[in-house]
């Protein structure tokens, strides 16, 4: 929890969730890789999934998530200690939780290509309930 009494992995799901893109209004949960080049967000590309376990791509605006992901960051890491280099967030709806991945190595674990893109939407899907 940071010192303003702030929940900065709250912030950062809701920082996504506000700013989803073509994200249709049914959807019961998501997954959202948050890319960082050197630490900072780069990019974003990820799925909402229906209640009858459809999936639709989508992504959150990353000029207004900046400010969460880097609260959250912050929060997790000391300065000048190294940051992963993408982030799966996952938010389950109707079971009320979440999860946040970190990956520190492989920019490529969760990039959507030609050869995986039938696959990943059931990758990344949240099973959190």
């Amino acid at each position: 929890m940071s010192e303003t009494g702030t929940d900065p992995a709250a912030d950062l799901i809701r920082a996504v969730v506000t700013n989803l893109t073509h994200a249709p209004e049914n959807w019961q949960s998501l997954a959202i890789v948050v890319e960082l080049g050197g630490g900072r967000v780069s990019g974003t590309s990820g799925y909402t999934y229906a209640p009858d376990g459809t999936s639709e791509p989508t992504s959150a605006r990353p000029s207004r998530i900046i400010p969460a992901v880097e609260a959250y960051l912050d929060d997790r890491y000391e300065p000048g200690q190294p940051r992963p280099v993408a982030m799966l967030v996952q938010l389950d709806r109707d079971a009320s939780a979440y999860e946040i991945t970190f990956e520190d190595d492989d920019i490529r674990r969760w990039k959507v290509t030609p050869a995986n893109i039938d696959e990943m939407p059931e990758k990344v899907r949240p099973h959190l309930g």
